[in-house]
């Protein structure tokens, strides 16, 4: 087990969920052996989706972070730490209720499905410079006007495909697809006729997971 010296108390828990979680805990078989597990199972439509779990405290391992409580002690797996930093389970009472996980982090351009040897290029390319440059000097002042901004996060230089990061008004917006194909998209390719495809990574989705 993780040593409790090394405790990290990575996601919080208000009031009402420690007590739905504690009453949970206390129906299981051997409750006095379990925590509660949080972790990132992966990413969907955009955002972290979570899974919750009872599991023996005594598998967490090195650089899981152990959060050792009277009651409850959680656990979160050390490959779901720093996308859970500051994290808060809460209860929301609305309709059946439910355990809502309210996360700060957004999933990484990695995590959205950019190649990691794409990543690792960088954006020194003269193509990349040419899409980046597009980007501030035509599209970001035509949508700065609803506080939307384009950012180049990745490019593939030999596939000329961009992946493209919308932020402020652009960002979870429900016309951001049509923003994109419509608007960016077609500016970028008119000014670099290299680019075979534009990739969205927004985290449109961006705060709360849905009900556990």
């Amino acid at each position: 087990m993780a040593q409790i010296a090394e405790q990290l108390a990575v996601v919080t828990l208000t009031p009402e969920a420690r007590r739905v979680v504690q009453d949970a805990l206390a129906a299981e078989p051997d409750s006095e052996r379990l925590a509660l597990w949080l972790e990132v199972r992966g990413v969907q439509h955009g955002q972290f989706v979570y899974d919750l779990y009872f599991q023996a405290a005594a598998d967490a391992g090195d650089g899981d972070a152990v959060d050792v409580g009277e009651e409850l002690t959680v656990v979160v797996p050390k490959s779901s730490v720093d996308r859970l930093r500051g994290a808060r389970l809460e209860w929301n009472a609305e309709g059946e209720g439910g355990l809502v996980l309210v996360n700060p982090n957004s999933p990484a351009p990695e995590d959205l499905g950019v190649p990691a040897e794409v990543l690792a290029a960088g954006l020194d390319g003269p193509l990349a410079r040419r899409v980046a440059a597009v980007l501030e000097q035509a599209v970001n002042p035509s949508i700065a006007s609803h506080g939307g901004r384009a950012d180049l996060v990745a490019l593939d230089e030999g596939a000329g495909v961009a992946y493209l990061q919308l932020s402020g008004g652009c960002q979870g917006c429900a016309m951001s697809r049509m923003t994109l194909t419509q608007g960016i998209e077609a500016a970028l390719r008119d000014e670099v006729p290299e680019l075979t495809g534009v990739v969205d990574v927004t985290d449109h989705a961006g705060g709360a997971n849905p009900y556990y």
